[in-house]
């Protein structure tokens, strides 16, 4: 039997939304995966040509000038490349972002802290930037709840990707620096969305100076 959603593709930075905000439904181009199994499925994808697969126990990396050894339960692996990453941790390419120009719709319905909000969602590695867009321009249609449990849910993916041993930081600063690139290019597309706005609000006020 055909998936109902199949062939039906969900709208894209740029695209018009309603005034009441975009259908909660629309947000995912798929189900996306808990937290948890990604945080797991990362740990694993690093490990991918181990066969069979070691188990990583060492603990997750050391604050920012801390000296790792293996007394601390580090192993090479661990000191090698905490070395290459330098003083990379988990978030640290994030943090260097803002929310600027991100502009969230108005949500009567609702209270929360919007630019925590935002940075929650600009920290994730696991949405894409289309999925982020479609998020904020859902915010008016979701319930209070909703929005509780989808920052618990963004707070627990930043916590789970930290905990990682320092085996996975190269990967994850490769990934952060993809997500950063799409935080700012989501940035510029609402840019040029308000420029487009603006143009258009001053065509449409020529148009009623000249009786149009």
């Amino acid at each position: 039997m055909a998936d109902p959603q199949q062939g039906t593709n969900p709208p894209r930075p740029g695209d018009p939304v309603p005034n009441e905000g975009l259908d909660p439904t629309q947000v995912f181009g798929s189900p996306p995966p808990p937290p948890a199994s990604q945080a797991s499925g990362q740990a694993q994808g690093q490990q991918g040509a181990a066969n069979p697969p070691v188990q990583d126990t060492s603990p997750p990396p050391p604050p920012v000038g801390t000296q790792a050894t293996k007394e601390m339960g580090y192993d090479d692996e661990d000191i090698k490349i905490l070395a290459e990453v330098g003083d990379f941790r988990f978030g640290s390419v994030m943090t260097s972002l803002n929310n600027d120009k991100v502009v969230v719709p108005a949500h009567s319905e609702t209270n929360f802290d919007e630019q925590k909000f935002l940075t929650l969602l600009r920290g994730s590695i696991s949405l894409t930037r289309d999925e982020k867009w479609r998020i904020i321009q859902a915010i008016p249609k979701l319930s209070q709840f909703q929005i509780d449990e989808l920052q618990k849910i963004l707070e627990e993916e930043k916590f789970k990707f930290s905990q990682l041993s320092p085996k996975h930081l190269k990967h994850l600063q490769q990934l952060e620096k993809k997500h950063a690139e799409d935080w700012k290019d989501l940035q510029g597309l609402y840019v040029q969305t308000a420029a487009k706005k603006e143009e258009q609000s001053q065509a449409d006020d020529i148009r009623k100076q000249l009786g149009l």
